[in-house]
This record gives C-alpha cells, structure tokens and sequence, in this order.
C-alpha cells in the first residue's frame, strides 16, 4: 500500500523596495459633457507639468482607466411619482507615476499636490523593479518549508520519506507592494487660504 503526504509549503521573504509608485485619481462633476472632457483634459495637463518640473517625461504620467459617467437626481413629479433627470456627467481618470525609491523626491511631489489648484485623491505604494526574481525566492522558500515539514511528520509517524510524487504550484498573482497610504485626498488650495 502507498502512503502519501501532502503538504503546504510558504514562502516568506522580506524585500526593501526600490519603487514608488504613485495613484493618483481625478473625479469631478460638470452639468455639460464637454466641460466634463475638457476639465478631464486640463486637469491631466496640470499633473503632467507638475511632473515635468520634477524631471519626469510627460508620457511618465500613465493611465489605468478614465471613465466618463452620466449624474441623475431623483425628484418628485407633480404627479407625486418619483423620476430621475439627468443633472450632469462625472469624470474618473485614474493615473500612476513610478520612479526609483527616494522619499525626499516623494515629499517634495506631495507638497506640490497639497498646494496645487488640483486636488487628486492620492495612495503611495512602495514596490520592487524585478518582482520575478523575488517569485523565484519565494517558490525556493516554500519549497524547502514542505521538505522541513515533510521531515517533521516522518520522524513523528515513525515513517520514512521517498521521493517528492508531485509538487502542485498553484497561487494567484504575487504582488511586492506596501501602501503606507491609501486613498489620501489634500483638501483644495482655496479651502486652505479661507
């Protein structure tokens, strides 16, 4: 008769990150589509200068998603029956900008957007440049923490150990990111000079 082990190794490593990546989204709401696009676009065009003037590219300014939605109202008709009617159009664009670890650069960045006319809801991830490498350290760790394991059962059960039958490699996506910040707004320049 085979006897058979499965066990669940884990990896754990501690990694300084090298990265910043900074999320930044814009999201206002306008009665007309146009001013809705048009602010979108003025908007980004202030960000991309802010980073420009940090020595970043304006292309350094990266996208992940912009959204345009429509705004309604709930009202009640003089028939006493409740109806929407449109009242304007949102604008959603989520952006990120990475550069290398430098937390001076970072406050610098920061101060700007706290006393810039823009106000973008902001979260700060620190993050590796090569996560592969630092995968392959994992599965190396998790590896040998099922061979230890695996040693420990056997020595308990008063069994010996065979070969390795069958290794099953199954997670999700890894991701080396520590998010001091999350979802920070800086209130508005004319708040602040009231």
């Amino acid at each position: 008769m085979e006897k058979t082990m499965k066990i669940t190794g884990k990896g754990r490593i501690s990694v300084k990150p090298d990265k910043i990546r900074l999320n930044m989204t814009m999201e206002e709401s306008y009665k007309e589509y146009e001013v809705t696009l048009s602010q979108s676009s003025n908007t980004t065009k202030i960000l991309k200068d802010l980073f420009v003037s940090f020595g970043f590219q304006k292309d350094d300014l990266k996208t992940n998603s912009f959204d345009i939605d429509t705004k309604y109202e709930s009202y009640k008709a003089k028939d006493q029956s409740w109806k929407k009617r449109l009242i304007g159009y949102t604008y959603t664009h989520r952006m990120l900008i990475e550069f290398d670890a430098d937390n001076r650069k970072l406050g610098e960045i920061l101060y700007a957007l706290a006393h810039s006319v823009i106000t973008p809801e902001i979260s700060i991830e620190y993050t590796v440049s090569d996560p592969e490498k630092y995968k392959d350290e994992l599965l190396k760790n998790a590896i040998e923490d099922s061979k230890h394991k695996a040693k420990v059962l056997a020595h308990a059960a008063n069994v010996e150990l065979g070969d390795i039958v069958s290794i099953d490699y199954s997670w999700g996506e890894i991701n080396f990111v520590s998010e001091p910040i999350q979802n920070f707004a800086f209130a508005s320049a004319e708040k602040n000079d009231e």
